[in-house]
């Protein structure tokens, strides 16, 4: 169920970010829908929410977890959110009524979700629970006449089922969806065959657990975070690494602008040391490198614990934060960064 709100007021200084506080606990996902109008996000509180990107408005919230939220993935035409919890469950709901569609049972806790290119399939990640081990679950979606969802998905059995793996932080879908690309929390890439379940190929990427992954604007990149301080960017089509960013502190989140040859990093100290650490020592700062030369040029800092999670808005002129403090900041980048020389080092906004 979808919770509206009233419309809040916002009131927005040049060069100063909307905030977003919706949430109880640590943030775990934001994620813009494939126009840019709408950000969903979640948080280790059982409430995924939705704004307009715009102005910051709260739209609703999405009731029916009983655990914290994980992952999020929406469909192009923005119909249909998935939501990955903790508490064993995927749900789909309908983001025009806010109606929970349907409710997917894993065995442990789900922590990825992606819909594929198309919106024909989902692919689901789960964390070994008890007994049961690690599991990559694709289904597929039963659509009505009129595009909307079939509720029988819900007695459905994944198509694919393909268990026994590592515990793993994330699963996607690479370009034409002929293969699922899988991360894991020791660092390696494993590729399937979405059809058969067939391990295809494995390679080590990083020394150890690697978060979010997202693909350039055209899918023929993408680019990896990792706790062992290093973002990279990687060829879509070979998996051949091509350019490396270290920072002095754990990678949580990463993404490539689809307008400059800019990647920003995000990240910060280990969240357990975060209640002794002061906003600066902790590095809680959004990072801004030049994607061929490698060479920081700006940070930009306002959360008082590591960000956990980033999104840059399909048109590439705002991006999103989401952090350990609870908070979503929203920045539109000023003329002033459309107009910065790559290697002006430096240069650091903050508010």
């Amino acid at each position: 169920m979808l919770t509206p709100t009233s419309p809040q007021p916002s009131s927005r200084c040049p060069q100063k970010p909307i905030i977003l506080n919706g949430h109880e606990r640590a943030i775990t996902a934001v994620v813009y829908n494939h126009d840019g109008d709408l950000l969903f996000t979640s948080a280790k509180d059982d409430k995924p929410t939705v704004w307009f990107s715009e102005n910051g408005e709260r739209l609703g919230t999405f009731h029916g977890h009983n655990g914290a939220v994980w992952c999020l993935g929406v469909t192009r035409d923005s119909r249909i959110l998935a939501t990955g919890s903790a508490d064993t469950t995927c749900m789909l709901w309908d983001v025009y009524t806010g109606e929970k569609l349907v409710t997917l049972d894993h065995h442990g806790p789900v922590r990825a979700v992606n819909f594929d290119l198309g919106d024909n399939r989902l692919v689901t990640v789960s964390d070994p629970f008890m007994a049961h081990p690690a599991e990559i679950r694709v289904y597929n979606l039963s659509k009505n006449a009129d595009g909307t969802l079939n509720a029988a998905l819900q007695s459905q059995r994944p198509s694919v089922v393909i268990g026994d793996q590592p515990k793993m932080t994330g699963g996607y879908w690479m370009p034409l969806n002929k293969t699922l690309l899988v991360t894991t929390d020791e660092g390696s890439f494993l590729i399937f065959d979405p059809e058969t379940g067939e391990k295809l190929d494995e390679r080590k990427a990083h020394d150890k657990g690697i978060g979010p992954l997202t693909f350039s604007k055209d899918m023929t990149m993408f680019i990896t975070g990792s706790r062992d301080n290093w973002a990279k960017l990687w060829d879509t089509r070979t998996l051949e690494e091509l350019k490396a960013f270290e920072t002095a502190v754990p990678v949580n989140g990463a993404v490539i602008s689809p307008i400059k040859e800019h990647v920003m990093i995000g990240g910060g100290q280990d969240a357990m040391s975060v209640t002794t650490t002061s906003n600066k020592s902790g590095k809680f700062e959004t990072r801004f490198f030049h994607m061929i030369l490698q060479e920081e040029f700006g940070r930009v800092a306002g959360h008082f614990g590591p960000v956990n999670c980033l999104a840059i808005h399909p048109n590439g002129r705002s991006y999103a934060s989401g952090a350990e403090d609870g908070y979503i900041r929203v920045h539109d980048f000023d003329d002033d960064y459309f107009k910065l020389h790559p290697v002006q080092e430096g240069h650091e906004a903050t508010d």
